[in-house]
Order: structure tokens, then sequence, then C-alpha cells
């Protein structure tokens, strides 16, 4: 058996170990283009922010031990540019060597994650603007921080990363502006709950621009200029973009396989594609919402590394299947905790449900625990449930400053979360 897998960093990483674990004789090759494999991108802001101090403390693992634990052939800067599935073959370059070869499989998954958006805004080439989606990219932000001296700093788009640099930015002295398009930062709260988080930001210094988008990056001596649609104009040292992600899905669909609508891989409840022997997992594919039972993307490591368990199992043989993914997250936003799960208000407003029809909501502001004792905080608690079968269908909860002192419990739905990002 020779099992070949495209991209090891969550999904194809936690494969590669499962499988060894089920055939200890398999022919396992992970083929990267990165630097890297194996790495804790959710932790590449604190990383910046000199909260992580070695980038090796990002890494679960490495090529060097997954030769030496598992017997497994990593291959880094060797980029897959094709896949024919009729025979069993890869188009490999190494990047390292230049070279141009051929690689067979009998098994294939395809692991190849997502990417930052970039969109084709004027000047978005400039030497001042940095996406942050690997290790390399972090090495790179720290680099033209220190050289430029930087003290300012405009993130494109309000969503977990950008949030997260934020902070980080905040923590190393830059001051910190944020453009986000929409009028709330962080899609997965309602307008409302996202509030708290605004008002947090701007407790810190931090410069929020709802509600407008970006029109034009321009080079102004050495800072670029950030005009935006409604004509405002700000300069920064360095401009992050984290506008969203797309799945890498282009190997797929020049090798024939079926693609969903929003880019990603179609695959079965045992990560299978439409070709028999090529199965998907993580950012790259489309996965079914736990709690509505529709198609989505929702690019988590939690789920990639489930996924991961449960492709190795299924082509090992066993009766596996991914039930789906809930979208669990947590993170934490200078003294603010906030977490979230399953759909919110919005979405099923968008959908066409009705509140006191279809849904209904409980909000709860309390404390965390009994007011008498020392170190009481706020917690801000907002539930939307099913009116027709009572069903949970997204809790959301913030405790404010931070939650230290204890854990919070929240009565689950009856869906189990599948992914959660930390």
């Amino acid at each position: 058996m020779k099992l070949v897998i495209v991209g090891g960093v969550a999904g194809g990483a936690t494969a590669a170990g499962r499988y060894r674990r089920l055939d200890k004789d398999a022919e396992i090759i992970i083929l990267d283009k990165g630097a890297y494999i194996s790495f804790a991108n959710c932790g590449l802001p604190y990383y910046v922010g000199g909260v992580i101090e070695e980038k090796e403390d990002l890494l679960a693992s490495t090529p060097e031990a997954m030769k030496e634990e598992y017997n497994i052939d990593v291959r880094l800067y060797n980029e897959v540019t094709k896949v024919d599935p009729a025979e069993k073959r890869l188009s490999v370059t190494d990047h390292q060597t230049g070279e141009t070869y051929e690689e067979t499989y009998d098994k294939l998954i395809l692991a190849t994650g997502s990417s930052p958006l970039k969109p084709p805004i004027p000047g978005i080439d400039g030497e001042n603007i940095f996406p942050l989606w690997t290790i390399p990219d972090a090495q790179a932000i720290l680099a033209h921080m220190d050289k430029k001296e930087a003290k300012t700093a405009a993130i494109i788009g309000g969503g977990f990363i950008g949030i997260e640099m934020a902070e980080n930015l905040h923590r190393q002295g830059l001051k910190v502006s944020i453009v986000e398009m929409s009028d709330q930062v962080m899609a997965p709260l309602d307008k409302e709950m996202a509030e708290y988080v605004h008002e947090e930001l701007k407790k810190k210094d931090i410069e929020l621009i709802l509600g407008d988008g970006v029109d034009s990056f321009t080079d102004d001596k050495g800072k670029t200029q950030i005009a935006t649609q409604s004509g405002r104009t700000l300069a920064a040292d360095l401009v992050l973009l984290s506008i969203g992600v797309r799945p890498n899905s282009q190997l797929a669909k020049e090798a024939g396989l079926k693609v969903g609508e929003r880019g990603g891989i179609v695959v079965s409840d045992r990560m299978e594609t439409s070709d028999p022997g090529i199965y998907a997992v993580g950012d790259v594919i489309e996965v079914v919402d736990f709690v509505q039972k529709t198609k989505t993307m929702i690019p988590l490591a939690g789920p990639a590394n489930k996924q991961g368990r449960i492709v190795a199992n299924v082509i090992g043989g066993q009766d596996d299947h991914y039930s789906g993914t809930q979208g669990t997250s947590a993170v934490r936003i200078f003294d603010l905790d906030i977490c979230a799960t399953g759909v919110n208000e919005k979405m099923l407003i968008k959908q066409g449900k009705e509140k006191g029809k279809d849904f209904e909501i409980i909000k709860i502001d309390a404390a965390n625990h009994a007011g008498y004792y020392p170190g009481t905080e706020a917690l801000h608690i907002k539930v939307v449930f099913d009116l027709n079968d009572g069903r949970i269908l997204g809790p959301k909860w913030w405790v404010d400053p931070a939650a230290t002192s204890g854990s919070i419990f929240f009565p689950p739905s009856s869906a189990t979360a599948a992914g959660s990002r930390t």
C-alpha cells in the first residue's frame, strides 16, 4: 500500500500519523510546497506579538520527527502541479533543486488547505503589505517591523486573525487601525454581541473603521496610504491583509474532481471525492453544517484534524464517518474572552427564518460566580433556539474581563462541537 498525502499542516499530518498506526508496512509520503508541516496557524499572531517567543513552539512535528517516529517520508518545498487519476500519478516540482518528477500512489489524500484572499485592489502588492498564514509570513512581518521601525499598522479585515493581530501589534507598541467592510467585526457574532468586542478594542485605543472598504493602496515616502471607499485616508508603516480565505482546490478542479459552488472539494461523509482512490480533508473541502445539515465552508484546524483521523480509518478498512462541523470558536481579545458555536440570528434571518415563528432568543447578563465572592466578572450569554423542537442552534458567551478563576459550562445542543479554534 502506497499512500501519498498532498499537504501536511493539520489534516494531512494527522492522517499520516494515524494511518501508520493502522498499517506499519505501508509506504507513506507527504508532499508539501511549504517550509514547515504540522504547525499551529492559530498561534501566528502571538508569535508576532512576542507571546510565543520561538517559532519551534509552533511546530507540532517536523520532517525529521515524522521519519524517526513513524517512518513517513516528508518532502518540503515539493509542489504537486498535476494529478492524473486515471494513471494514479502525480507531477511534482522540487523547488529546492528545480527538479520535476513523477510520483505514483495507491491512495491519495488532498489536504491542500486554503490561502488568504487577495482582491485586485490597486497597490495591493506594495512592500508594506502582508498576509499572515504561514510561519514565513510571520517572520517577514517581524523583519519588516524591525527594518522600518514601524509605529503604525492598518489591518484590513476584522476576522479572527485581524482581531488577534490588532492585539498583538498593540502589544508591540504600534498604533493600530482596523478597516472592516461590514458594520461589525467577527462575523460569527450577531451585531449587538459584537459591540462588546468593539468596546473592548476602543478601550485599548484601537481605531475601528467599520462599514468601509479599501479603494486603493499607494506608497508615500515609505508609508502606505490607504484610501477607503468612503473617501477617508490613513497612513501605515505596516498593512495586514485579513480579508478571508479561499480553498486551494485548483489541483482538484484540473484533475476533474467535483467541486462545490464556493470552491470546496465535494466529499462524502467518508472523506471520499468523486474519484475512487482520492480523498480530501481540511480547509479545501465542503463540509456539512452540523446544526442545519447544509453545505458550507468552515476553515478550522479542529475539524481538519478530526477529518484526518477519519480518512485514515476509512483507508484502513474501518467503517468511520464524519458527521459535520459545528464551527465552535473561542478567542481572547485583550481582557475579553469570547466563545461561539452553531448558527447566529443573522444567519437564520438571511435564510428566511423568522424570529418568534422559527426560532427564539434568550439573553442573559449575569456574573460568572456569586457576587459576594471576590473576583466576580460580567458574563453575557445569547442563545438562539429552534421553536419547533427546542434544539439550541447557536449559543454565544462572553466573560468580561477574563474568566481565569473558573470554567464556563453551557448546556450543549444535540450536536457535539466538531471543531474549535483557540
